[in-house]
C-alpha cells in the first residue's frame, strides 16, 4: 500500500491551526480510508453516491463523510441519510432539494455554497452576483434542516502562482462581504473551503479553513 501514514502526517504538519483537512477518498478503497483513520484522520471527501454509501456502511460510524462533487438533484435522497456536509451547492434548486429530504430524513444538513471564480468552463458554481441574489432572495432562512456554514471554490487548473492566489483572494474577500451582509449573527458560516494537492499552502494563506487533499496523501487512484 501506498505509506499513507507518512503522507497524511506531512500534509497536516504543514496546517496551521484551524485549518482542517478534507483527505479525497474517492477512488480510493475503504482500506486506504481505514489507513488514514487509524493515523487519526475523521473527514473524508466522496463524489459519487454509490461509492460513499459503499463505504459509509463498511466503515467506522464516527467518520465525517463530505460530497465533494457536482450534484444532481435526483442523487440528494441517497446521500443525505449519512453526509456530513455538502461542499458545493451551485443554485437554489439544489438547496430546495437538500432541505426537502433532509426534512424527511429529521436532520440538519450542513452545505457549502460553491463560487464560480475560475474562468474554465468545467467549473460549476454560483458567480459572485448570483451567489449575492441567492442570499439576498432569503428564502434560504426558512430552511430549518439546511445550515450554510461557508463558501468553497476550486482555483484555475494552472502554473500561475499569481492568478491562482488573486482568485483566493476573491473569495477570502467575497467571504468577509456575505459574512457581513448575511451572516453576521451566525457562527456556523465560518468555513472557507479552498486549496488542494497542488495549491493547499497557498489556500492557506489566503485564509481557507478547509484544504481538500487526495492525491498527495492516497497515491494515484486506484480505480
Amino acid at each position: 500500500m501506498y505509506d499513507i501514514k507518512t503522507k497524511l502526517h506531512e500534509v497536516l504538519s504543514q496546517l496551521p491551526e484551524g485549518v482542517r483537512l478534507v483527505a479525497i477518498s474517492k477512488y480510493h478503497p475503504a482500506d486506504y480510508v481505514m489507513a488514514a483513520y487509524e493515523e487519526g484522520q475523521r473527514v473524508f471527501g466522496e463524489s459519487h453516491e454509490q461509492e460513499i454509501r459503499e463505504k459509509h456502511a463498511a466503515l467506522p460510524k464516527d467518520i465525517e463523510w463530505h460530497f465533494i462533487g457536482h450534484l444532481q438533484t435526483n442523487k440528494v435522497k441517497l446521500i443525505v441519510p449519512y453526509i456530513s456536509m455538502i461542499e458545493a451547492v451551485d443554485s437554489l434548486k439544489l438547496l430546495r432539494e437538500i432541505q426537502k429530504q433532509a426534512q424527511k430524513a429529521d436532520r440538519v444538513v450542513r452545505v457549502l455554497l460553491e463560487l464560480h471564480i475560475a474562468q474554465e468552463a468545467t467549473k460549476y458554481g454560483l458567480t459572485l452576483d448570483a451567489c449575492r441574489e441567492l442570499l439576498a432572495g432569503g428564502e434560504w432562512r426558512q430552511m430549518p434542516n439546511v445550515r450554510i456554514c461557508g463558501l468553497m471554490m476550486m482555483a484555475s487548473n494552472t502554473d500561475d502562482e499569481a492568478k491562482i492566489a488573486q482568485e483566493f483572494q476573491t473569495a477570502a474577500s467575497f467571504f468577509d462581504e456575505v459574512k457581513a451582509r448575511f451572516f453576521a449573527d451566525s457562527p456556523d458560516f465560518c468555513e472557507r473551503s479552498w486549496g488542494m494537492s497542488d495549491d493547499y499552502l497557498l489556500a492557506v494563506s489566503h485564509r481557507s479553513t478547509m484544504v481538500r487533499i487526495g492525491t498527495m496523501i492516497f497515491g494515484p487512484r486506484v480505480y
